[in-house]
């Protein structure tokens, strides 16, 4: 959640990278895999995995409802976290991306009294002569609006080329439901820990600290899908030598961003099939507390 542009540059979709023996997929052919549709055991990527009963179906065989004569395994088809599989994959994405570029044109037509009616604030006075304005003051909605807020046209052109880099594959392997909850998680998770540790009259917004929870997520899902963490470590270095280093930038709530997002990523793509949404949304429910306590900690020091 950043005052001037700091986003991190998400990368593109990923390509696995494993053995040259490997077979390829039946749809990307570029992609080497080592998994098989459990009907008709053509090789599958995981972005053309459905989850199934039993391992994992390629999209065909689920449309086609029982692809080699068995009895449909599945009542629905799943993504990689357990999220319904559904013809846009990257509809919520597409919504955020809408509503952070709407948000902005209001912040151009309306000016700054728009902008600090809704920026992240701890508690301070804008002239001196007014009334204390910020969180601690009760204006708790401002740890959500912060995060569809941006300072300029670099820092949201920054923010939505991230969105879409990082949020795109995201919600094609967690769903529609599974994504959103991340996102905004992992963006409130940074807003707490930028009002806990930042200047109370520091200002700050922007969409960095949910794309950061998404960054880590996108750790966790390359992980778990073997594919080469190299280009994914290099670029969090690069992000975070960034975020210390350049100035302006609300490091608080990149790091609760990231933090957060790795926490519910592990969950989202770890989880045991069987207590699979108990895990995945008690995680955010875990998280959502501890921002909660964050919250409650600095307004009472601060009031």
């Amino acid at each position: 959640m950043d005052q001037t542009p700091g986003s991190p540059r998400g990368p593109r979709e990923e390509n696995p990278h494993g053995s040259s023996d490997l077979p390829v997929c039946y749809r990307h052919p570029e992609r080497e895999t080592g998994i098989r549709c459990t009907r008709c055991e053509r090789p599958i990527c995981p972005e053309c995995m459905v989850d199934a009963s039993v391992g994992f179906q390629c999209p065909d065989c689920v449309s086609r409802g029982s692809g080699t004569g068995h009895p449909h395994a599945v009542a629905r088809p799943r993504t990689l976290a357990g999220g319904t599989v559904t013809a846009d994959p990257n509809l919520v994405t597409k919504v955020l991306i809408g509503l952070n570029l709407a948000l902005f044109l209001v912040q151009l037509s309306l000016g700054d009294d728009f902008t600090r009616r809704f920026e992240l604030l701890g508690r301070a006075s804008y002239t001196g002569f007014s009334p204390l304005e910020g969180v601690a003051e009760g204006q708790y909605y401002r740890l959500l609006t912060a995060m569809f807020l941006h300072g300029g046209y670099a820092h949201i052109i920054f923010n939505m080329l991230s969105l879409w880099w990082l949020g795109a594959p995201l919600e094609k392997a967690l769903g529609r439901a599974r994504f959103l909850a991340l996102y905004l998680v992992s963006g409130l998770a940074g807003s707490a820990l930028s009002y806990l540790l930042a200047a109370a009259n520091q200002p700050s917004l922007g969409a960095s600290g949910a794309i950061f929870g998404l960054f880590g997520a996108t750790a966790v899902l390359v992980r778990r899908l073997n594919y080469d963490m190299r280009p994914v470590i290099a670029l969090l270095v690069i992000n975070l030598v960034l975020t210390f280093g350049w100035s302006g930038i609300a490091w608080e709530a990149h790091i609760g961003g990231l933090v957060a997002g790795v926490m519910i990523g592990y969950a989202m793509v770890h989880a045991p099939r069987e207590r699979r949404a108990l895990v995945q949304y008690g995680t955010c429910a875990l998280v959502l507390a501890v921002v909660v306590v964050m919250t409650v900690v600095r307004t009472l020091q601060l009031t």
